[in-house]
């Protein structure tokens, strides 16, 4: 692992908080660290948000937020789809270091600049996968949840998540409020792929923070026939 570095007391103080809330080890917050300090210094990291400050409280305590959830913060594979810059899946891999986390994007340098961060951070458990959801046959059926943080609507995260997840598995979306169409359409995809109506759980994951929540979503039985659908169509022609 890169050496962890230190921040100015505000930011050390709020890791500490966040170590406490969540039961952090201390090679955790020092994995965390460097994952601030490569926002902070990397302007390959597919974020705006740099600045350490800032940065602690978006991408580490939103990221940290998913393990309200039992079923994510006990899974021991998760798939964080489009995962961007990476968070929640290096965030949840150093808190949760029997975690299995696959960073699934299907842009290839986010996907490498993920895998490059987590061996900075010193993780063993973070595999990149440069794939659609649809067409990454290797996961379907694999794993206990799956995550996604600002990726799509509702409607098609749950088809990307339905095939990829064990019966019994979980999709934990990170959302603002849902709420008239996209809420009507989540239901009606979730019954046509055999999943629980949506679950909003309100969440702060910071002071400041408005309007945020988990809507999770519980996968009932096999995944039905003809899913998922052949790559882009979730969105091309999305279910009604």
């Amino acid at each position: 692992m890169t050496d962890a570095p230190r921040f100015d007391p505000a930011v050390e103080a709020r890791l500490d908080e966040l170590a406490a809330e969540h039961d952090l080890a201390g090679r955790a917050v020092d994995q965390l660290r460097v994952l601030l300090d490569v926002y902070a210094t990397d302007e390959h990291a597919a974020t705006t948000v740099r600045d350490p400050a800032e940065a602690v409280d978006r991408h580490v305590a939103d990221g940290l937020s998913g393990l309200v959830v039992p079923a994510l913060s006990r899974a021991s594979r998760v798939v964080d789809v489009g995962t961007g810059a990476g968070v929640p899946a290096l965030v949840l891999a150093a808190a949760r270091p029997d975690m299995e986390v696959v960073a699934l994007d299907t842009v290839g340098k986010k996907v490498a600049w993920t895998v490059s961060c987590a061996e900075r951070m010193g993780l063993t458990n973070v595999r990149g996968v440069h794939a659609r959801a649809e067409a990454w046959w290797e996961g379907q059926g694999w794993a206990e949840v799956v995550t996604a943080r600002a990726v799509a609507q509702l409607g098609v995260l749950i088809e990307y998540a339905c095939p990829l997840l064990t019966p019994g598995g979980r999709l934990v979306a990170w959302k603002g409020s849902i709420e008239g169409e996209e809420e009507t359409v989540a239901r009606s995809v979730a019954k046509q792929l055999r999943m629980s109506p949506p679950e909003q759980l309100p969440v702060a994951p910071w002071p400041e923070a408005t309007r945020r929540q988990l809507v999770v979503l519980i996968k009932s039985g096999p995944t039905p026939k003809g899913f998922p659908r052949q790559a882009g169509a979730a969105l091309r022609k999305p279910l009604r």
